[in-house]
């Protein structure tokens, strides 16, 4: 080979990684920040992903993904909006409800956030109103504190018999779990059950909810909206089944884990829903002028597996009714 062949044979070599350092970081970057833990929520990521790759984004190849997960320490979020901030990301997307998106808020005013809710964000501040949100932020309105009513109903057609039920609830996600009480506890009066209040944030915490009612032996369990029990779902659903209660969750996933049944709006379409707005954001949409977006897909999933070692009849009414029925 001529040395001239091999200089620049040598000298393209030497700078293809400068390239493709150079492409790299010219690519936009997200800031992803979650409540809870990775492990858990795999599958609501791919929809996220979903999302953004509806948009034409894909992570790796013309977007870059920085991830901040708060593991379930509530405390550790206004530092991990922080530093998404100081990490001058694009936009970041807020999906660990409420705490996440107070976070980003009080983090920055410039980066647009699109945030994932499950209560209503005019109420906290974060738009001036549904339609026009009017600042840097905007996002999904995930239905699930509202919805409570309604699960209890379908508990108690699945358990005509019961009388008493335990409400298991995350104090640390404040706002959703008030929200929450009030509907059941009026929902339990007006159908004439006792209902006792469970409190739980971690997993230790979870274990010992669970032996307390294994110990008081309600005929049914309510279980509450918040990130930290989706995390955990494997645990509680294995949980409830060693204690033999019947139990209802929110999203699909915790009846795909092993849960009784879940009934609320699609986790999956609303990170879906995220992911499209965040990919919109990166290609110049201001979030003042996008709507937010209230979840319109609901489903009943009934795991009729669970049902049978529980050693329940699932009503046809019931299974007529449901979106999906795991067998």
């Amino acid at each position: 080979m001529k040395r001239r062949e091999f200089i620049t044979l040598l000298g393209g070599t030497l700078s293809w990684p400068l390239v493709a350092r150079a492409q790299q970081a010219a690519m936009p970057v997200i800031g992803f920040l979650n409540v809870a833990s990775p492990d858990g929520y795999a599958d609501l990521l791919r929809a996220f992903h979903r999302g953004l790759k509806d948009t034409g984004y894909v992570e790796g190849e013309n977007v870059v993904i920085v991830y901040r997960w708060a593991e379930g320490q509530y405390a550790r979020l206004p530092e991990l909006a922080s530093e998404l901030v100081r990490r001058q990301v694009a936009v970041i997307a807020a999906t660990g409800g409420i705490p996440s998106s107070l976070a980003a808020k009080a983090a920055t005013t410039t980066i647009p956030v699109a945030f994932l809710v499950a209560d209503d964000p005019v109420k906290f501040g974060l738009v001036a109103s549904l339609a026009r949100p009017g600042g840097n932020m905007t996002g999904i309105n995930f239905l699930a504190g509202e919805l409570a009513a309604k699960r209890l109903e379908l508990l108690r057609e699945l358990v005509p018999a019961a009388a008493r039920v335990a409400v298991l609830v995350n104090p640390a996600n404040a706002e959703i779990t008030e929200r929450a009480l009030r509907d059941v506890e009026a929902a339990a009066r007006a159908m004439g059950l006792q209902i006792q209040v469970l409190n739980a944030n971690t997993s230790r915490e979870i274990d010992a909810a669970f032996a307390t009612v294994v110990r008081e032996r309600p005929d049914a369990l309510f279980v509450g909206p918040s990130p930290v029990f989706v995390d955990r779902r494997v645990q509680m659903a294995l949980l409830a089944a060693r204690s033999g209660v019947p139990a209802i969750y929110v999203v699909r996933e915790q009846a795909v884990a092993g849960g009784l049944m879940s009934y609320g709006a699609s986790a999956a379409d609303a990170y879906r829903q995220v992911g499209i707005y965040t990919g919109r954001i990166l290609k110049g949409a201001k979030p003042a002028d996008l709507p937010v977006v209230q979840s319109s897909k609901f489903e009943l999933v009934i795991n009729a597996s669970t049902a049978r070692m529980l050693g329940l009849t699932v009503p046809d009414k019931l299974l007529v009714a449901a979106d999906e029925v795991i067998e």
